[in-house]
C-alpha cells in the first residue's frame, strides 16, 4: 500500500512541476519578460560665481535673478540645475581662489562668472582683475565647462582711462578665450533709480526678473 501511494505521489509531483515550468505566469518566465527600467541620467549643472549681485544681497534668496533663472531652466532645459555660489563682497581673486574646488564638488557644465565689481570699486590694478578672471575662466574651461562672462561697468568718477579699461576687460577676455557674454548686467536699470533697494547699489526684487531676462538670452545656448 505504501509503495504505490509512494509511487502516486511521485507520479503527481511531477506532473505538477513540469506544469510550473511551462505555465507563463512563473517568476522565471516574468523575469525574462521584463523590460528593462531606463536609469533617468544625473541633471547638468549651471555653477555661478558672482558677488552680491548674484547672491540676491537683502532679498530672500528665491527672489534674486539667480534662483529665476534656475526657475526658468526647470521649464525650459529640463536636466539642468543650478548652483549659486556666489558670495556677497567677493572679489576676483577670491573667486580665483574658490574655483578649483568649486569645479571639483559640482562638476558643472555651465560655470556664470559674474565678479569684478567690488575690485573697480576698490580702485584695484586693472591687470590684477584681468588675471584673476583669465585664471577663472582657464580653470574652467581645463574642467570641460562652458563659460558666460558677465560684466559690470563703474561710475565715471573712476575717471575715464579706469572705467574704460575696466569695462574692456570682460569683452577682451571673451573674445581671447571664446566664452559667451553679457557686457553689463545692469544695463536694463541703470538709469531707474527706483530699481535698487536703499543702499543705491543692489537692485530690489522686484527688478530681479529683469536681469534674469537680461542673462538668459546668452545663458541659454550654453545649456546643450
Amino acid at each position: 500500500m505504501r509503495t504505490a501511494y509512494a509511487a502516486w505521489r511521485a507520479l503527481h509531483c511531477g506532473i505538477l512541476f513540469a506544469c510550473l515550468l511551462a505555465a507563463p505566469g512563473t517568476a522565471q518566465a516574468q523575469a525574462v519578460a521584463r523590460p528593462a527600467v531606463a536609469v533617468p541620467k544625473p541633471a547638468r549643472t549651471v555653477l555661478v560665481m558672482g558677488d552680491s549681485l548674484s547672491a540676491a544681497f537683502g532679498l530672500k534668496a528665491s527672489d534674486g535673478w539667480v534662483a529665476l533663472t534656475a526657475q526658468r531652466i526647470a521649464q525650459e532645459a529640463p536636466g539642468w540645475r543650478v548652483v549659486n555660489a556666489s558670495v556677497s563682497g567677493e572679489t576676483t581673486s577670491g573667486g580665483a581662489a574658490r574655483i578649483a574646488a568649486a569645479l571639483q564638488r559640482h562638476r558643472p557644465a555651465v560655470v556664470v562668472i559674474e565678479l569684478g565689481a567690488n575690485d573697480g570699486l576698490r580702485g584695484l590694478p586693472l591687470a590684477q582683475i584681468r588675471a584673476n578672471l583669465a585664471r577663472m575662466v582657464k580653470a574652467a574651461q581645463a574642467s570641460g565647462a562652458s563659460v558666460l562672462l558677465v560684466g559690470m561697468r563703474l561710475p565715471p568718477n573712476y575717471g575715464a582711462t579706469y572705467t574704460r579699461g575696466f569695462e574692456r576687460i570682460y569683452s577682451d577676455l571673451a573674445t581671447q578665450y571664446k566664452t559667451g557674454l553679457v557686457p553689463f548686467l545692469l544695463q536694463p536699470v541703470m538709469r531707474d533709480a527706483g530699481a535698487f533697494q536703499t543702499d543705491n547699489l543692489h537692485p530690489s526684487a522686484a527688478t530681479q526678473p529683469k536681469l534674469r531676462d537680461h542673462v538668459w538670452p546668452a545663458l541659454k545656448p550654453l545649456l546643450r
